[in-house]
């Protein structure tokens, strides 16, 4: 029964994190890196695919949602001119890791070699997005990251077999959206401070 759960953490997710974060770029606020969105659309998607394969079932729900909510922010980043991040080469380069990740796994052909090498490549498209939040977290929306936590928890409880294809995606994610979440709040915190 608790593996049900993880349709409460994909509504959570999209109500709660992707409308207001969507929202705020619309507004030309949150200003997200291209290269990290749309990046991140498509390597979960990769990853659910090889978990599909691999036999994993509704735990990928979370998994499937990284891939998907991302597609929609890319998207809405093309409706207001003020609403991206300008890039610069460590993006490309970046988004160059990423695609080469994605490539690696295509020649592998391997289910657990493809959700570890779309770990690397979604964790190559989020050092843009990281550095971003770091230095300048009034251009991002926490409440997406920080539903992505509750998100990914609830992807847990639908976890039967516990072995990597299962479970490694869901481990990165957590780990991304919490230091991400903490990146934006402690840097909001000390500038806060500072004034």
């Amino acid at each position: 029964m608790l593996q049900y759960l993880v349709f409460v953490g994909a509504a959570v997710n999209l109500v709660f994190g992707a409308l207001p974060y969507i929202k705020d770029t619309l507004k030309g606020k949150t200003k997200p890196s291209r290269v990290s969105w749309l990046m991140w659309s498509i390597a979960p998607l990769i990853g659910t695919v090889a978990a599909v394969i691999n036999g994993v079932g509704w735990a990928v729900l979370p998994v499937f949602m990284a891939g998907f909510i991302p597609i929609l922010v890319f998207i809405s980043s093309f409706f207001n001119k003020d609403s991206y991040w300008k890039l610069e080469k460590f993006d490309y380069l970046c988004g160059f890791f990423s695609v080469a990740a994605l490539i690696l796994w295509a020649v592998t052909k391997n289910p657990v070699v493809a959700i570890f090498f779309s770990i690397v490549g979604d964790f190559s498209a989020g050092v843009p997005t990281l550095i971003k939040s770091w230095k300048h977290p009034e251009t991002e929306t926490v409440a997406i990251y920080a539903a992505g936590i509750f998100t990914v928890l609830t992807g847990f409880a639908a976890v039967k077999t516990w072995n990597f294809s299962s479970v490694g995606f869901l481990i990165y994610l957590l780990i991304f959206n919490i230091i991400t979440t903490i990146l934006i709040l402690r840097s909001r915190f000390v500038r806060k401070n500072n004034l």
